[in-house]
């Protein structure tokens, strides 16, 4: 079949494209935004992306056109699709009917750690033999790759609670047929589609009604808003419920945890009786959560507790997600995705918990949808506590911003929270202004933690090159 995708250069969109290729459909797509590392990969994997939206680019017609989730009403292309009145669906939809239907589904859900927690899976699955398909949003370094397509019964992916596209508005995940489901957190996230944690909420439990009888939720159960809506959902749910935390009253729990080696160790206990001992290379309390989720989701498929902590052993973890990108200098360069005020907090933690001398420098983008806006001023305030210095950079400007009825994110005010709390904390809006900045104030043995969902401007490379350079 010709599949067509508008808007192909989505981190999802472009692994779909991929993922329809591997399967040996005819894909093309278009998109305005074509830059790297997706339009690289789309070069690679030889699929022809077409510049712009124009009618045109549906010639000859395709069998099924795929939409991606930010574009809408208005868009050429989109119009065109209407007008001819070709079969159309999203990329929600698409993965579904293409590579889940008909197979065993684990979702791994949750307002944080749900791309690291796939990942996660994905590699423990595959240690333990059944090779699964997967699809993440993010990649996965064992793999060097955001999706897999294989022959397995099994089918690993990550579930988005963001809305599916401009004629479906309920989440993603709402797609994708969980056996097991994953439910690590909730937390209100995504102030641009979602009105307040009531919303959020609801859109969870709707996917935990999803999980079948004989399938399993596996609840974070250290997270007060997970258990209010499985208790509230008390007699409803048709599932089994596995409780995961690092608390007393779950039936999974991780003890004895240890940050002070190379690799972080913890104990196992499984309704109170010893279940195994764990190495991950993983740091933070968040991570240990994620691999015992992911240790309950492997055992309900039968993988051995060996082949389990062989593959939490030997996990690389997702790029993007505490990545060190390169020392220069005694100096030692993350990246990380965090964006959310809780991520923020729970990675400057885990980075803390490990710096051993130095200082943590972090450097913080106001980008996603949601910390571009002033809903979690207060928060944001909090979150850097870890620290020792703080820089703010500009808000990301982009068409949404523009758009945007809601306020935004006051950074001048953010910086002047943090220093009040004895933080040094200052705003600098551009890019090269800050790898000056931090070219000047940096010390053999800092960790620079660079936080955004997007690319930054490039920071990562200019500031390694920086450094290089200095006499």
């Amino acid at each position: 079949m010709h599949y067509h995708l508008i808007g192909i250069c989505g981190t999802a969109m472009a692994s779909l494209a991929g993922m329809l290729k591997a399967r040996g459909h005819h894909v093309t797509g278009s998109d305005q935004n074509v830059y790297p590392p997706m339009s690289t990969m789309l070069a690679d994997l030889n699929i022809e992306v077409m510049h712009g939206y124009a009618p045109q680019h549906l010639e000859p017609a395709p069998d099924i056109v795929v939409i991606g989730n930010a574009m809408s009403r208005g868009n050429v292309e989109v119009e065109a699709v209407l007008n001819r009145r070709l079969s159309f669906q999203s990329q929600a939809e698409t993965v579904k009917r293409e590579f889940i239907n008909g197979k065993r589904s684990l979702v791994a859900a949750g307002t944080h750690g749900k791309t690291t927690t796939t990942s996660i899976a994905a590699h423990v699955l595959e240690v333990g033999g059944v090779h699964p398909g997967f699809l993440v949003g993010g990649v996965v370094q064992n793999f060097n790759s955001s999706f897999r397509v294989t022959d397995s019964d099994y089918f690993v992916i990550e579930g988005d609670e963001y809305d599916t596209a401009y004629f479906d508005k309920q989440s993603k995940f709402m797609h994708y047929l969980p056996e097991l489901c994953i439910v690590g957190n909730i937390e209100f996230d995504h102030a641009d589609i979602y009105p307040n944690l009531d919303a959020i909420k609801l859109a969870f439990r709707r996917l935990m009604n999803l999980v079948p009888g004989n399938g399993r939720l596996i609840a974070g159960w250290d997270d007060a808003n997970v258990r209010d809506v499985v208790n509230n959902f008390a007699g409803k749910l048709h599932t089994q419920i596995e409780t995961f935390g690092l608390g007393d009253d779950c039936r999974w729990q991780a003890r004895d945890i240890d940050f002070s080696g190379e690799m972080t160790r913890f104990t196992v206990t499984r309704d109170g009786a010893s279940w195994s001992e764990i190495e991950t290379p993983l740091i933070g309390e968040f991570n240990v959560r994620n691999c015992l989720a992911c240790i309950v989701a492997a055992s309900a498929w039968g993988i051995t507790p060996e082949k389990i902590k062989q593959g939490l052993r030997t996990f690389e973890n997702v790029k993007r997600r505490m990545q060190i990108r390169g020392r220069e200098r005694g100096v030692t360069v993350i990246d990380d995705f965090a964006h959310h005020p809780t991520a923020v907090r729970a990675t400057l933690e885990a980075l803390r918990a490990k710096q051993k001398e130095g200082r943590i420098v972090a450097v913080f983008e106001p980008r996603s949808a949601t910390s571009r806006l002033k809903i979690f001023q207060a928060d944001y305030a909090r979150a850097f506590t870890a620290a020792d210095i703080i820089i703010i950079a500009d808000v990301f400007k982009s068409q949404n911003t523009a758009n945007t009825t809601n306020e935004l994110l006051d950074t001048a005010q953010l910086v002047r929270d943090i220093a009040a709390s004895g933080k040094p904390a200052e705003m600098i809006a551009e890019v090269n202004d800050i790898v000056r900045r931090l070219v000047q104030i940096l010390r053999p043995a800092d960790t620079v933690a660079i936080m955004s969902n997007g690319g930054f401007g490039g920071i990562h490379d200019k500031l390694l090159a920086a450094l290089r350079e200095m006499t």
